[in-house]
C-alpha cells in the first residue's frame, strides 16, 4: 500500500503543478530534491511572485525510520518504527478576491521491531480560505467535495465537513481559519472499508483538488483591487499563520520528526500584517465574512 500510495501523490503532484503554472502564466515552481537523514525524503515544489501567485507550493515526502519518542508518547508505543508519506500543498493568490487553498493527503504505517505493520491508516482533506466570501463560490469547492465522498459512502461528506469546521477552528480567536471543506484522519481498517477501499476514497478527493479550486481562481485572478482590500487581506493571512504554528498537527508532526523546515513552513505567505485589535467596519464585505467565520454554514 505504502507504495501504490507514494506513486500515486507523485503522479498528482505532477499534475497538479502543471496545471497551476498553466493558470498562473509568468513563472514556474521550482523544484527542490531532499533526504532526511533518519531515512526517506522528498520532493518540494514551490512557486513564487507570479502573476496569480504569490506564494505556494505542492510537496512530497516519504519517511521513514524510528519514530521519535515524543511521537511514541503521543501513540502509546513503544521502541516503534514508522513510514509516512503524503502530499501537502498551499496556495496564497496574490489578488484578494482569490482564496488561499490548502489540501494534503496522506498515508502512515508504524511496525514492530520485527518489522510487521501494526497500525495503519490514511488521512486528508482540502479547505478554502477567502477573504472576501462569494457564496456561489463557496457552493462550488464544497459541491465537488461532496460529491468526492458520495461515490464511497453518503455520510462521508456531512462527517467529514463537520470535522474539518472543528479542526481548522482557531480557538483563540474563536473564530474558523477559513470556510472548510473536508477533514479526514485514522481512517483505518472497519467491516465496511478495507485499506483498498481507503486509498481509492482519498485518490478520488485528491483528483477532485483541480476541479474544486482552479474555477474559482480563474473567475477572480484578474478582478480589481484596493490598498484596503489588500491590507485586510495581509491580516487575515496573519490568522492563517496563528493557525498553522498554535493548532497545525501535520506542522507540529513534523517538527517533532526532524522533518525538512523549509517544506514545513512553506505554507506560510510572505506579506502579513498583525494589526492592534482589528475590527472590521459595520455591515462591510469584510464584516460578512468575519460573521461566517464564526459561524460555520453549510454550503450544499
Amino acid at each position: 500500500m505504502k507504495d501504490k500510495f507514494y506513486t500515486y501523490i507523485q503522479k498528482l503532484q505532477d499534475t497538479i503543478t502543471s496545471k497551476l503554472q498553466e493558470v498562473d502564466g509568468s513563472v514556474k515552481f521550482q523544484e527542490d530534491l531532499w533526504e532526511r537523514p533518519e531515512g526517506g525524503g522528498g520532493r518540494t515544489r514551490v512557486i513564487e511572485n507570479g502573476a496569480v501567485f504569490e506564494k505556494g507550493g505542492v510537496n512530497i515526502s516519504g519517511v521513514h525510520g524510528a519514530l521519535p519518542e515524543s511521537m511514541q508518547k503521543y501513540f502509546g508505543v513503544e521502541d516503534a518504527d514508522f513510514f509516512a508519506c503524503g502530499l501537502s500543498l498551499v496556495l496564497h493568490p496574490k489578488n484578494p478576491m482569490v482564496p488561499t487553498v490548502h489540501a494534503n493527503w496522506r498515508y502512515f504505517e508504524m511496525y514492530d521491531k520485527e518489522g510487521n505493520i501494526v497500525d495503519q491508516w490514511f488521512g486528508g482533506g482540502q479547505d478554502l480560505t477567502p477573504y472576501y466570501l462569494f457564496e456561489e463560490d463557496a457552493t462550488h469547492f464544497h459541491s465537488v467535495c461532496k460529491k468526492a465522498c458520495d461515490a464511497h459512502n453518503p455520510n462521508f461528506y456531512t462527517t467529514y465537513k463537520k470535522r474539518c469546521d472543528e479542526y481548522f477552528w482557531n480557538t483563540h480567536r474563536d473564530e474558523g481559519r477559513g470556510i472548510g471543506g473536508l477533514f479526514f484522519d485514522y481512517c483505518k481498517v472497519t467491516e465496511e472499508m478495507k485499506m483498498e477501499d481507503w486509498f481509492n476514497f482519498v485518490s478520488e478527493v485528491g483528483n477532485s483538488f483541480l476541479d474544486a479550486y482552479v474555477p474559482i481562481v480563474i473567475k477572480h485572478k484578474d478582478a480589481d483591487y484596493s490598498a484596503e482590500q489588500r491590507k485586510w487581506q495581509e491580516i487575515r493571512r496573519g490568522r492563517y499563520v496563528e493557525f498553522n504554528l498554535v493548532h497545525d498537527k501535520g506542522t507540529l508532526f513534523g517538527l517533532k520528526t526532524n522533518g525538512r523546515i523549509e517544506s514545513i513552513l512553506m505554507s506560510l505567505p510572505p506579506h502579513v500584517q498583525w494589526v492592534y485589535d482589528h475590527q472590521p467596519e459595520a455591515g462591510s464585505e469584510e464584516e460578512k465574512l468575519i460573521n461566517v467565520l464564526k459561524n460555520p454554514k453549510d454550503w450544499v
